[in-house]
Protein backbone atom coordinates (compact mmCIF):
# COMPACT_ATOMS: atom_id res chain seq x y z
CA UNK A 1 0.00 0.00 0.00
CA UNK A 2 1.33 3.73 -0.78
CA UNK A 3 1.91 5.98 1.63
CA UNK A 4 -0.83 8.14 -0.18
CA UNK A 5 -3.05 5.54 -0.58
CA UNK A 6 -2.49 4.79 3.77
CA UNK A 7 -3.54 8.70 4.46
CA UNK A 8 -6.32 8.60 2.59
CA UNK A 9 -7.52 5.66 4.88
CA UNK A 10 -6.49 6.88 7.67
CA UNK A 11 -8.58 10.45 6.69
CA UNK A 12 -11.55 8.48 6.08
CA UNK A 13 -11.62 6.41 9.01
CA UNK A 14 -11.10 9.51 10.97
CA UNK A 15 -13.91 11.22 9.91
CA UNK A 16 -15.55 8.34 11.19
CA UNK A 17 -13.78 8.09 14.65
CA UNK A 18 -16.86 9.11 16.88
CA UNK A 19 -19.49 7.12 14.34
CA UNK A 20 -20.71 3.65 15.93
CA UNK A 21 -23.33 1.26 14.81
CA UNK A 22 -23.39 0.12 18.49
CA UNK A 23 -24.91 1.61 21.51
CA UNK A 24 -24.27 0.16 24.47
CA UNK A 25 -26.56 0.70 27.36
CA UNK A 26 -25.25 2.00 30.70
CA UNK A 27 -24.55 -0.43 33.62
CA UNK A 28 -26.12 -3.26 32.03
CA UNK A 29 -25.52 -6.76 33.50
CA UNK A 30 -27.90 -8.70 31.35
CA UNK A 31 -25.31 -9.51 28.54
CA UNK A 32 -27.33 -7.85 26.05
CA UNK A 33 -26.29 -4.74 23.94
CA UNK A 34 -28.15 -1.58 22.49
CA UNK A 35 -27.73 -2.22 18.87
CA UNK A 36 -28.72 -0.54 15.53
CA UNK A 37 -29.30 -3.30 13.70
CA UNK A 38 -31.55 -5.99 8.57
CA UNK A 39 -32.07 -9.39 9.66
CA UNK A 40 -34.28 -11.86 8.07
CA UNK A 41 -34.60 -9.62 5.06
CA UNK A 42 -33.97 -9.67 1.32
CA UNK A 43 -32.14 -7.62 -1.36
CA UNK A 44 -34.00 -5.35 -2.28
CA UNK A 45 -35.17 -4.36 -5.79
CA UNK A 46 -33.35 -1.84 -7.96
CA UNK A 47 -34.66 1.83 -7.39
CA UNK A 48 -36.75 0.11 -4.11
CA UNK A 49 -35.97 2.95 -1.85
CA UNK A 50 -34.46 6.25 -4.00
CA UNK A 51 -35.10 7.84 -0.55
CA UNK A 52 -31.95 6.00 1.11
CA UNK A 53 -28.59 6.97 1.49
CA UNK A 54 -25.23 5.86 2.65
CA UNK A 55 -22.89 7.86 5.38
CA UNK A 56 -19.64 6.92 4.33
CA UNK A 57 -16.21 8.58 5.45
CA UNK A 58 -14.17 9.36 2.23
CA UNK A 59 -12.46 5.73 2.09
CA UNK A 60 -15.67 4.53 1.32
CA UNK A 61 -16.80 2.35 4.20
CA UNK A 62 -20.73 2.24 4.82
CA UNK A 63 -21.27 3.77 8.43
CA UNK A 64 -25.12 4.48 8.71
CA UNK A 65 -28.03 4.88 7.00
CA UNK A 66 -30.12 7.59 6.43
CA UNK A 67 -33.19 9.55 4.52
CA UNK A 68 -33.59 12.35 2.02
CA UNK A 69 -35.86 14.59 2.91
CA UNK A 70 -35.06 17.39 0.69
CA UNK A 71 -32.57 18.72 -1.81
CA UNK A 72 -29.81 19.75 0.47
CA UNK A 73 -31.60 17.97 4.11
CA UNK A 74 -31.18 14.15 5.42
CA UNK A 75 -32.28 12.75 8.46
CA UNK A 76 -30.14 10.28 10.57
CA UNK A 77 -29.54 9.12 13.77
CA UNK A 78 -27.44 11.63 16.14
CA UNK A 79 -25.04 8.96 17.52
CA UNK A 80 -23.97 8.20 13.77
CA UNK A 81 -22.44 11.86 13.53
CA UNK A 82 -21.68 13.18 16.81
CA UNK A 83 -18.06 14.50 17.18
CA UNK A 84 -17.58 13.08 13.71
CA UNK A 85 -15.51 15.48 11.48
CA UNK A 86 -17.70 17.06 9.44
CA UNK A 87 -15.10 17.40 6.66
CA UNK A 88 -14.20 13.40 6.09
CA UNK A 89 -17.78 12.38 5.50
CA UNK A 90 -19.65 11.62 2.41
CA UNK A 91 -23.81 11.25 1.82
CA UNK A 92 -24.13 8.14 -0.91
CA UNK A 93 -27.61 8.77 -2.79
CA UNK A 94 -28.97 6.51 -5.77
CA UNK A 95 -27.75 3.33 -5.50
CA UNK A 96 -28.86 -0.11 -4.11
CA UNK A 97 -25.16 -0.97 -3.37
CA UNK A 98 -23.40 2.08 -1.60
CA UNK A 99 -19.66 0.99 -3.13
CA UNK A 100 -21.39 1.99 -6.49
CA UNK A 101 -23.13 5.50 -5.59
CA UNK A 102 -25.24 7.07 -8.05
CA UNK A 103 -24.37 10.46 -6.61
CA UNK A 104 -21.83 11.53 -3.55
CA UNK A 105 -22.40 15.07 -1.55
CA UNK A 106 -20.10 16.44 1.72
CA UNK A 107 -21.60 18.00 4.49
CA UNK A 108 -21.94 21.71 5.42
CA UNK A 109 -23.32 21.14 8.69
CA UNK A 110 -24.36 18.66 10.87
CA UNK A 111 -27.41 19.63 13.24
CA UNK A 112 -28.13 17.14 16.17
CA UNK A 113 -30.80 17.26 18.58
CA UNK A 114 -30.08 19.62 21.56
CA UNK A 115 -31.13 16.77 23.96
CA UNK A 116 -29.44 13.78 22.41
CA UNK A 117 -28.92 11.68 24.55
CA UNK A 118 -30.31 13.62 27.72
CA UNK A 119 -31.40 11.09 29.36
CA UNK A 120 -29.28 7.99 27.79
CA UNK A 121 -30.83 6.64 24.08
CA UNK A 122 -33.40 9.08 23.65
CA UNK A 123 -33.67 12.10 21.28
CA UNK A 124 -31.00 10.59 18.97
CA UNK A 125 -32.12 12.13 15.73
CA UNK A 126 -29.80 14.91 13.57
CA UNK A 127 -29.63 16.60 10.40
CA UNK A 128 -27.10 16.74 7.58
CA UNK A 129 -26.92 20.09 5.73
CA UNK A 130 -25.87 19.03 2.27
CA UNK A 131 -23.19 21.88 0.21
CA UNK A 132 -24.99 21.03 -2.99
CA UNK A 133 -28.52 19.95 -3.75
CA UNK A 134 -29.18 16.43 -4.65
CA UNK A 135 -29.85 15.99 -8.04
CA UNK A 136 -33.01 14.14 -8.94
CA UNK A 137 -33.78 11.51 -11.12
CA UNK A 138 -35.45 8.24 -10.90
CA UNK A 139 -33.26 6.36 -8.22
CA UNK A 140 -32.78 9.97 -5.55
CA UNK A 141 -36.07 11.13 -4.30
CA UNK A 142 -37.31 12.60 -0.97
CA UNK A 143 -39.57 10.92 1.21
CA UNK A 144 -42.73 12.87 3.10
CA UNK A 145 -42.67 13.39 6.05
CA UNK A 146 -45.36 12.16 8.02
CA UNK A 147 -48.72 13.74 8.81
CA UNK A 148 -50.43 12.05 11.28
CA UNK A 149 -50.08 9.30 13.88
CA UNK A 150 -49.72 5.32 12.98
CA UNK A 151 -52.11 2.78 13.69
CA UNK A 152 -51.80 -0.54 15.74
CA UNK A 153 -50.44 -3.31 12.79
CA UNK A 154 -49.55 -0.29 10.15
CA UNK A 155 -46.75 -2.08 8.02
CA UNK A 156 -43.18 -0.54 8.38
CA UNK A 157 -40.59 -1.00 5.89
CA UNK A 158 -36.64 -1.02 6.54
CA UNK A 159 -34.28 -0.84 4.37
CA UNK A 160 -30.40 -0.70 5.11
CA UNK A 161 -26.97 -2.14 4.50
CA UNK A 162 -26.89 -3.47 8.24
CA UNK A 163 -25.18 -6.70 8.85
CA UNK A 164 -27.39 -9.81 8.11
CA UNK A 165 -26.04 -11.33 11.21
CA UNK A 166 -24.97 -9.89 14.48
CA UNK A 167 -21.18 -8.97 14.38
CA UNK A 168 -21.29 -9.85 10.56
CA UNK A 169 -19.82 -7.67 7.98
CA UNK A 170 -21.87 -5.36 5.88
CA UNK A 171 -23.68 -6.52 2.79
CA UNK A 172 -23.20 -4.38 -0.25
CA UNK A 173 -26.87 -5.11 -1.59
CA UNK A 174 -29.62 -2.95 0.07
CA UNK A 175 -31.49 -4.99 2.12
CA UNK A 176 -35.58 -4.69 3.05
CA UNK A 177 -37.91 -6.05 5.70
CA UNK A 178 -41.39 -5.66 6.07
CA UNK A 179 -42.23 -5.08 10.10
CA UNK A 180 -45.36 -4.18 11.77
CA UNK A 181 -45.57 -1.39 14.40
CA UNK A 182 -46.09 -1.21 17.84
CA UNK A 183 -47.95 1.07 19.92
CA UNK A 184 -45.91 2.36 22.83
CA UNK A 185 -47.68 1.07 25.19
CA UNK A 186 -47.65 -2.71 24.10
CA UNK A 187 -43.98 -1.67 22.97
CA UNK A 188 -43.01 -0.88 26.83
CA UNK A 189 -44.33 -4.07 27.89
CA UNK A 190 -42.47 -6.23 25.34
CA UNK A 191 -39.07 -4.50 26.69
CA UNK A 192 -40.03 -4.54 30.47
CA UNK A 193 -40.58 -0.79 30.52
CA UNK A 194 -36.89 -0.31 29.76
CA UNK A 195 -36.67 3.87 30.44
CA UNK A 196 -34.56 3.90 27.53
CA UNK A 197 -37.81 3.29 25.35
CA UNK A 198 -39.70 7.05 25.01
CA UNK A 199 -42.64 8.74 24.13
CA UNK A 200 -40.13 10.13 21.34
CA UNK A 201 -39.75 6.53 20.00
CA UNK A 202 -41.60 3.98 17.58
CA UNK A 203 -41.23 0.40 17.98
CA UNK A 204 -41.01 -2.16 15.18
CA UNK A 205 -41.53 -6.33 15.32
CA UNK A 206 -42.95 -8.46 13.48
CA UNK A 207 -41.14 -12.15 14.52
CA UNK A 208 -38.30 -13.31 16.28
CA UNK A 209 -35.61 -13.28 13.38
CA UNK A 210 -36.17 -10.15 11.77
CA UNK A 211 -35.41 -6.46 12.42
CA UNK A 212 -32.60 -4.51 12.22
CA UNK A 213 -28.44 -4.80 12.42
CA UNK A 214 -25.28 -3.11 13.25
CA UNK A 215 -25.10 -0.46 10.08
CA UNK A 216 -28.98 0.04 10.08
CA UNK A 217 -28.63 3.12 12.38
CA UNK A 218 -30.04 6.08 11.31
CA UNK A 219 -31.44 4.74 7.97
CA UNK A 220 -35.12 4.67 7.04
CA UNK A 221 -38.16 3.32 8.57
CA UNK A 222 -41.67 3.91 5.72
CA UNK A 223 -45.31 3.26 6.24
CA UNK A 224 -47.78 4.15 4.10
CA UNK A 225 -45.31 6.31 2.02
CA UNK A 226 -44.19 8.67 4.82
CA UNK A 227 -41.21 8.25 6.38
CA UNK A 228 -41.68 7.54 10.00
CA UNK A 229 -38.78 6.78 11.60
CA UNK A 230 -35.08 6.24 12.09
CA UNK A 231 -33.07 3.54 13.77
CA UNK A 232 -32.12 3.99 17.06
CA UNK A 233 -31.72 0.72 19.03
CA UNK A 234 -32.85 -2.71 19.94
CA UNK A 235 -31.21 -6.16 21.56
CA UNK A 236 -29.06 -7.65 18.75
CA UNK A 237 -29.85 -8.99 16.55
CA UNK A 238 -34.00 -9.65 16.34
CA UNK A 239 -33.97 -11.69 19.13
CA UNK A 240 -37.66 -11.51 19.67
CA UNK A 241 -38.17 -7.77 20.78
CA UNK A 242 -39.37 -4.68 19.35
CA UNK A 243 -36.66 -2.55 17.99
CA UNK A 244 -36.96 1.20 19.04
CA UNK A 245 -36.53 4.23 16.65
CA UNK A 246 -36.74 8.12 16.54
CA UNK A 247 -40.53 8.44 15.61
CA UNK A 248 -40.39 11.35 12.85
CA UNK A 249 -43.96 12.59 14.01
CA UNK A 250 -42.53 13.59 17.17
CA UNK A 251 -39.70 15.29 16.13
CA UNK A 252 -41.41 17.72 13.18
CA UNK A 253 -40.84 20.88 15.09
CA UNK A 254 -37.59 20.22 15.67
CA UNK A 255 -36.97 19.35 11.81
CA UNK A 256 -38.84 22.38 10.14
CA UNK A 257 -36.48 24.70 12.68
CA UNK A 258 -33.60 23.50 11.49
CA UNK A 259 -34.34 23.64 8.02
CA UNK A 260 -35.83 27.13 8.17
CA UNK A 261 -32.45 28.13 9.75
CA UNK A 262 -33.32 28.39 12.99
CA UNK A 263 -31.11 25.70 14.69
CA UNK A 264 -30.01 27.80 18.12
CA UNK A 265 -30.26 25.55 21.25
CA UNK A 266 -28.12 24.56 24.52
CA UNK A 267 -25.78 21.59 24.75
CA UNK A 268 -25.05 19.23 21.62
CA UNK A 269 -26.17 21.64 18.63
CA UNK A 270 -25.63 22.44 14.92
CA UNK A 271 -21.82 22.66 13.56
CA UNK A 272 -20.24 23.41 10.31
CA UNK A 273 -17.50 22.85 8.08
Amino acid sequence: MSASVFLLLILGLAGLSSITAIRIKGNDTSGFFKDQRIIGGQAAEEGFAPYQISLQGISGAHSCGGAIIAEKFVLTAAHCVVNANIQWLVVVTGTNQYNRPGGRYFLEAIHIHCNYDNPSMHNDIAMLQLIEPIVWNERTQPIPLPVGPMQPGDEVILTGWGSTVLWGITPIDLQVVYLQYVPHKECLELLSNDPDCDVGHICTFSRQGEGACHGDSGGPLISNGYLVGLVNWGYPCATGVPDAHAGVLYYLDWIRKVMSGNSKCTGFGSYQA
